[in-house]
C-alpha cells in the first residue's frame, strides 16, 4: 500500500481525516518505461517495431530509436527527471551510472531538453578505472554502453535528484565484454536455441522461444546506524573482523518467521513501496534464522529482468535503510558464529506459451519432456560442478559455504524420494517400451498433483529440485546473480544439445522410445551427483570424495575451474565468453579476492593498534592500580590472587594480539612480493587468513574480560538485539 500525497487545497482535510491508502496495483511499475507505458506513449507502428526488435533480437533502426528516445524523454520529464544515465553492471559487482543532463544550450542564455536516439542506444563512459583482467591497459579509456531493449528504463530518485536510468551492456573499444549483463544475454540466447531445438525434436508444436526464469531470495541483516558507524570493519568491508558472539544467538529458534518489529516492518513497507514503483514484484518478507536477519523474495521473472531487479533490490535495501537510521548488511557473514546470508536463486525454464518445462505436466508426453529437461539439468551440474562452484566463489562467500547454515562447497543435487525412485526404475529397465500405460504405471504422469510437495525439503543441498524449479542455494547474498545464471544457462544448453544428438543417433521412429533408451544410460552417468541426505556431515564429505565430486573450499582453488580447457571450450562454443574474456574474469576474481582480504587485514591492524590495544592497556592500568591499592590496604598478596589471574590473562592476550598482528603484517608483505596474482591469492588464503582467525580469538577473549565501558566497539548483543 502507498500513502497518497495530499494537494495543498486538501491539506487541512487530509490532516483531519484518517490516512488514506491506495492498492499496490494502482501504482505498480509507475516509475518504469514498461510495455504498458511504451504502448501508451509510442505510435502504433513504432511500438510494433520496438516489440519486434525486443522479441526477435533485432537491431533498432535510427528513425525508430529517435521516436522512442523522444517519448522516453517526455515521460521522464513528467516524472521530474533532469538527467539520464546508462545504467550498467561492470565487474565491480555493483552497478554504475554516469549522469548527463537533458538540458542542452540552444542559444545565448537558453537551453532545451534534448535526448536523441543515438544517446539512447549508445553511450561512452570512461572505462579505464573498471576491472578488465588485463583485456585493456589503464590508458585505454574508451568503453561503450549499449541499450538493452529487453529491460525497461526506470526512474531513480535520490533525495531531490531524479534520473532516467537506461539498462545497458558495457563493452570495450575492441568489443570485448567488460560487464556481467552481456554474457548473461548471450547465455539466454544459447539456452533458447538449444531448448527450442530439443522441444521440436520431442514433437512440441508452435514453440518459438524458451525463457530462463529466476527468483532470487535475498537475505540481509539490519542494525542501527549508530552502531554501524562506530565499526570501521562494517563500514569498510561489510563484516565484523572481531567480535565475541552474544550469550544468546539463534539457539532458541525464536527469530525465524517471528513477529516483525515495528521499526523493521515500517522499513520493509517503504522498501516494498519503492520496489513496486519500479515494477519489481516483491512477494515475501520475513524474519530469518539469525537475530536481526531478514529475507525478501520476488515472484519469478525472466532471467535478465530478474538480474536487473535484484541489483535494484540490493540498492534499495541500503538506500531506504539510511532513511530509517538503519544499516543494511549484505555481506555473506557479517557476524562470526552467527548464521550468514545467502541468496537462494531459483531457476526454471518456460516456453512462449508459459509452460514450465520443469513441471511434469498432465500427459505422458509432457512427462517425458519434463524428464528430458530434468535430466539435462542434473547432467549439466554433474559435468560442470566445478564451474558452478567457481561462479559463487568470493572472499565473502568463503566465510559462509560449508558452515552449518549454508550448503557445503561440494556441489550435489537433491531430487527427493519420488523422483529418485522413478529415475532408478528407468535405469533398471522397469520401462522397456515408452507406452502411455507404462509411463502412467511408473508414476510420471501423476506427478503434477504432488510435484510441489512430493518430498520433504532439503535445506542442506546446494542444488535442489523443489517441485517445478531448481534452487541454487550456494549464491552469496552480496553477489550479482548474473554469474551463476549464465553458467547454469550455458551448461544446460550444452547438455540439451548432447542429449539431442544421442536421441537422434538412435534412429528409431518412436521418439519416446529413443528418449527412454538415452535417459537410461544418462541416469547411470549422473548418479554420483545425486544425494538426498544431510550435506553437512563428515560422512558425506568422505562419500563425495569417493564419488569423485570436487570439493574446493576456498576461492583461489575454486576459481581455477574457469580456466580449464573444459570451461574455455564450453563458453567459447556457445559464444557466451571468448577465451580471452573468460581468462580476464578469472584474473578479476582473483584480484578481487586479494583486495577484499587486504582491506580486512588493514582494517584489523588499525582497529587493534588504535582501538583494541589502547583500551586493553587502559583497563590493564586500572586493574593493576586496583590490585596494588588493595594489597597495600590489606597487606596480603593472597587476597588479590583472583585479580592477579585476570590481569595475567589480559597481559597474555595483549601480547598475543600484538605478536600475531605483527606476524600477519609480515606474511602480507611476503605475499605482496609475489608477482603472480593467483599464487599471491593462495598464499594470503593459506597463510594470512588462518592467522586473522587466530587474532580474532585473542581479541574476542579480551572483549569478555575488559570493562564494558572501556571496550571501544559496539558488541554483537547490542547490534543484533537493539534495533
Amino acid at each position: 500500500m502507498k500513502k497518497t500525497t495530499p494537494t495543498i487545497a486538501a491539506e487541512r482535510q487530509y490532516v483531519i481525516e484518517k490516512e488514506k491508502f491506495v492498492p499496490v496495483s494502482a501504482y505498480f511499475g509507475e516509475d518504469t518505461f514498461n510495455h504498458k507505458m511504451m504502448k501508451e506513449k509510442l505510435p502504433k507502428d513504432t511500438f510494433r517495431k520496438l516489440m519486434e526488435a525486443i522479441n526477435e533480437d533485432k537491431t533498432l533502426d535510427a528513425e525508430t530509436a529517435n521516436i522512442v528516445a523522444h517519448a522516453m524523454k517526455e515521460w521522464a520529464l513528467e516524472k521530474g527527471a533532469t538527467h539520464f544515465a546508462h545504467w550498467f553492471q561492470p565487474m565491480t559487482g555493483i552497478t554504475a551510472e554516469k549522469h548527463d543532463a537533458f538540458a542542452d544550450p540552444c542559444g545565448p542564455g537558453a537551453v532545451i531538453e534534448r535526448f536523441s536516439g543515438k544517446q539512447l542506444v549508445q553511450g561512452e563512459p570512461d572505462a579505464s578505472s573498471f576491472p578488465s583482467g588485463g583485456i585493456r591497459a589503464t590508458f585505454e579509456a574508451r568503453g561503450y554502453t549499449a541499450w538493452d531493449m529487453s529491460s525497461p528504463a526506470f526512474i531513480k530518485r535520490n533525495g531531490i535528484s531524479t534520473t532516467l536510468c537506461i539498462p545497458t551492456v558495457f563493452i570495450s573499444y575492441t568489443g570485448q565484454v567488460l560487464d556481467k549483463k552481456t554474457p548473461l544475454l548471450r547465455s539466454i540466447r544459447a539456452l533458447n536455441n538449444s531448448a527450442v531445438n530439443m522441444l521440436k525434436l520431442l514433437g512440441a508444436k508452435n514453440v518459438t522461444k524458451v525463457h530462463a526464469n529466476l527468483g532470487p531470495e535475498q537475505e540481509y541483516f539490519l542494525i542501527d546506524m549508530d552502531y554501524y558507524y562506530k565499526r570501521q570493519d562494517l563500514v569498510l568491508g561489510g563484516r565484523t573482523v572481531v567480535g565475541a558472539p552474544p550469550a544468546k544467538g539463534q539457539e532458541l529458534e525464536d527469530q525465524y518467521f517471528g513477529s516483525i518489529k515495528e521499526r523493521i516492518s515500517s522499513y520493509m513497507h517503504d522498501v516494498e513501496e519503492e520496489l513496486f514503483k519500479l515494477g519489481i514484484p516483491a512477494k515475501t518478507r520475513h524474519n530469518e534464522v539469525a537475530p536481526s536477519q531478514y529475507e525478501i523474495a520476488p515472484v519469478y521473472e525472466e532471467a535478465n529482468i530478474a538480474v536487473d531487479h535484484n541489483q535494484l533490490v540490493m540498492d534499495t535495501l541500503k538506500y531506504v535503510a539510511r532513511k530509517h537510521r538503519l544499516a543494511a548488511l549484505l555481506h555473506e557473514k557479517p557476524f562470526a558464529k552467527i548464521n550468514g546470508s545467502g541468496k537462494h536463486v531459483n531457476w526454471s525454464l518456460s516456453d512462449n506459451h508459459d509452460n514450465n518445462l520443469l513441471n511434469p505436466g498432465r500427459t505422458p508426453e509432457d512427462s517425458i519432456q519434463f524428464l528430458v529437461f530434468l535430466i539435462a539439468t542434473v547432467r549439466a551440474v554433474y559435468k560442470h560442478a566445478d564451474i558452478l562452484r567457481a561462479a559463487v566463489a568470493s572472499y565473502g562467500n568463503d566465510h559462509r559455504l560449508g558452515a552449518n547454515e549454508a550448503p557445503p562447497a561440494i556441489i550435489s543435487v537433491f531430487l527427493g524420494e519420488q523422483l529418485t525412485q522413478i529415475l532408478s526404475n528407468i535405469e533398471k529397465g522397469t520401462v522397456n517400451k515408452a507406452t502411455k500405460e507404462e509411463i502412467i504405471d511408473l508414476g510420471i504422469a501423476s506427478l503434477p498433483q504432488v510435484s510441489k510437495d512430493n518430498t520433504d525439503r532439503n535445506r542442506t543441498s546446494p542444488f535442489a529440485f523443489t517441485g517445478n524449479k531448481f534452487e541454487f542455494r550456494a549464491v552469496g547474498s552480496s553477489q550479482n546473480i548474473a554469474s551463476p545464471a549464465l553458467v547454469i544457462n550455458t551448461m544446460v544448453a550444452e547438455s540439451l544439445d548432447e542429449l539431442a544428438e544421442k536421441i537422434k543417433a538412435k534412429g528409431t521412429k518412436n521418439i519416446n522410445q529413443a528418449v527412454f533408451e538415452v535417459l537410461k544410460n544418462e541416469i547411470k552417468y549422473i548418479k554420483p551427483i545425486l544425494f538426498n541426505g544431510d550435506n553437512y556431515t563428515k560422512e558425506w564429505e568422505a562419500e563425495a570424495k569417493r564419488r569423485g565430486l570436487p570439493n574446493e573450499k576456498t576461492t583461489p582453488s575454486a576459481l581455477k575451474a574457469l580456466i580449464t580447457d573444459k570451461a574455455l571450450k564450453l563458453f567459447e562454443k556457445y559464444e557466451v565468453l571468448s577465451n580471452v574474456e573468460l581468462k580476464s574474469r578469472y584474473l578479476i576474481h582473483v584480484e578481487r579476492y586479494i583486495k577484499d582480504l587486504e582491506i580486512e587485514v588493514n582494517c584489523l591492524n588499525t582497529m587493534c593498534m588504535t582501538q583494541i590495544l589502547p583500551a586493553a592497556l587502559d583497563y590493564q592500568k586500572k586493574l593493576a592500580k586496583a590490585i596494588v591499592d588493595t594489597k597495600d590496604v590489606l597487606g596480603s598478596a593472597a587476597v588479590v590472587s583472583p585479580q592477579m589471574e585476570i590481569l595475567k590473562k589480559i597481559l597474555d592476550l595483549i601480547n598475543n594480539i600484538y605478536t600475531t598482528n605483527k606476524d600477519i603484517q609480515a606474511k602480507v608483505e611476503a605475499a605482496g612480493a609475489l608477482h603472480d596474482e593467483p599464487k599471491k591469492a593462495e598464499m594470503l588464503g593459506a597463510k594470512v587468513k588462518p592467522k586473522m582467525d587466530e587474532l580474532r580469538e585473542y581479541v574476542d577473549a579480551l572483549e569478555n574480560l575488559v570493562d564494558d565501558e572501556t571496550w571501544p566497539l559496539p558488541k554483537f548483543w547490542e547490534m543484533l538485539f537493539i534495533c
